[in-house]
């Protein structure tokens, strides 16, 4: 074997980032179902007159658009860029997805405040909280934790110079 076969390229995986399975597919599924109240409020949001209205709910249909785009790339299978744009929507960190979801969700609430624009964007806005919250890790174990608080305790005894509340 050369160098060069035995060499893999380092690829960055999803599961770098901390996630378990089941966070990831619980995204996932709150992408999905973000993309379609997206798209079912959206569609109802351009039945009107109103030009702000209009243009939230092509935003708002855009956004499930993309949510489905870059979560569920099967579903867009007749798209020739869908995988491409998944395999890079794989890539982004959490919190970015996290900005980029949760900004999408809201620009059609500011453009036009009302009840289908805000309940519609809510699942894809709590999509972002919940790649936000996957960006934020694992909590720490309780024995940590404790072992933590006591050396903190045992630190500020010595500064005052003070133990158990006795002045030394």
């Amino acid at each position: 074997m050369s160098t060069e076969e035995t060499e893999a390229p380092t690829k960055t995986t999803p599961e770098d980032d901390g996630m378990t399975w089941w966070y990831r597919w619980l995204c996932k599924i709150a992408g999905v179902l973000g993309g379609i109240s997206c798209a079912v409020s959206g569609v109802w949001n351009c039945v009107t007159v109103n030009p702000l209205n209009i243009a939230a709910g092509v935003w708002m249909v855009l956004t499930a658009f993309v949510l489905f785009l870059c979560e569920v790339p099967f579903c867009c299978q007749f798209i020739e860029f869908a995988n491409a744009v998944a395999a890079r929507a794989d890539k982004f960190k959490p919190w970015q997805k996290s900005l980029f979801y949760c900004g999408m969700a809201l620009f059609p609430v500011f453009l036009s405040f009302s009840f289908t624009t805000l309940f519609g964007n809510a699942i894809a806005f709590a999509t972002g909280v919940l790649y936000g919250l996957a960006s934020l890790g694992k909590k720490g174990d309780a024995v940590t934790y404790a072992r933590l608080q006591h050396e903190k305790q045992g630190y500020e005894e010595r500064m005052t110079g003070t133990t158990n509340g006795a002045q030394e």
